[in-house]
């Protein structure tokens, strides 16, 4: 499986508190596609990461630390004339407020000349998010390029995270730009309150959801802490989350779509697939950064297999 997108070096507040309180930042990396290849890797499955890197300390580091859990990089450029970008993070258990250096990065200059790299030429399976086609008019254009032949036309599946960052979207598109490529997706991932950010408060459950995006064969929708519903040609499956005390947010809708996804390559059933799902958040949202370790097999096999009610109590 390919994960194409931008990751960044990461500053964050140590211990874990509000920016502005902040006497120390730890530097860590950051990026929704590397996270779910990392979280693939953890799970077994084969992963690799495409994009782009500056030639600097934190390209460096970034590369290094995504190989290390196990990825193939060797889909990642080096850009000797561009930056590789900088996000700091203001944590909150609720939310977490992010600050991007980003414009002008190595990344925002992937365009869809990368269609040609054997990483992606050669995969089984494509994973984007949202995120991409807001840096850049050539990142947006590698999307579409890669969503544009129907379903049966392509060349593998691609699976989309709508991951909307609102910071991100200054021309005011995101609304139609995400409408349309969550639309086209083989498999569709959004969470419930991005899609009532941005398409209307009207969509106030999962089948409003559905409603306005019947085409992907399969739609997860996310409702934070309560469930994940989705829906695919057998029917309509929503499995509770379990109850996790949460250190920070962010990473979580990553490690998600990464366990949702290789419940699906393992061949797992779409409830056992949320189930997944679940589990691998919950490692995100027990750690200050983006990739926190996952139960061991043992423990997951368990958890996998447990009856409605065990799997409800949670912690």
């Amino acid at each position: 499986m390919t994960c194409i997108g931008e990751t960044m070096a990461a500053l964050v507040p140590e211990p874990t508190g509000p920016l502005d309180g902040a006497g120390l930042l730890g530097i860590r990396i950051a990026g929704a596609e590397s996270n779910v290849a990392m979280y693939l890797a953890d799970h077994g499955v084969p992963a690799r990461w495409v994009s782009a890197l500056g030639d600097d300390p934190f390209g460096r580091r970034i590369r290094a630390e995504v190989a290390a859990s196990g990825v193939d990089v060797s889909g990642v450029r080096t850009d000797p004339d561009r930056p590789t970008g900088l996000l700091v993070k203001d944590p909150g258990t609720e939310s977490t407020r992010v600050h991007y250096y980003r414009r002008g990065s190595a990344a925002s200059a992937m365009t869809p000349d990368l269609l040609d790299d054997e990483a992606v030429r050669s995969a089984g399976l494509i994973h984007l998010s949202g995120i991409t086609p807001a840096l850049s008019a050539g990142c947006r254009d590698l999307v579409t390029a890669l969503l544009e032949p129907g379903l049966a036309e392509r060349p593998c599946p691609v699976s989309l995270d709508v991951n909307y960052r609102a910071a991100l979207w200054a021309d005011g598109a995101a609304a139609t730009v995400l409408l349309g490529l969550a639309r086209r997706a083989d498999i569709t991932f959004v969470g419930l309150d991005e899609a009532q950010a941005l398409w209307g408060e009207g969509l106030t459950d999962a089948a409003a959801v559905r409603d306005l995006l019947p085409q992907p064969p399969v739609l997860v929708v996310k409702d934070g802490a309560r469930a994940a519903t989705a829906f695919d040609g057998a029917g309509v499956h929503t499995v509770p989350a379990r109850r996790v005390e949460v250190v920070e947010p962010v990473g979580a809708g990553d490690a998600f779509a990464a366990g949702f996804l290789a419940g699906l390559l393992r061949g797992e059933d779409t409830v056992r697939a949320l189930r997944l799902g679940h589990l691998t958040a919950g490692a995100a949202l027990r750690v200050p950064g983006d990739h926190g370790p996952l139960p061991n097999r043992a423990r997951l096999a368990e958890l996998l297999d447990a009856a409605p009610g065990e799997w409800a109590e949670g912690e």
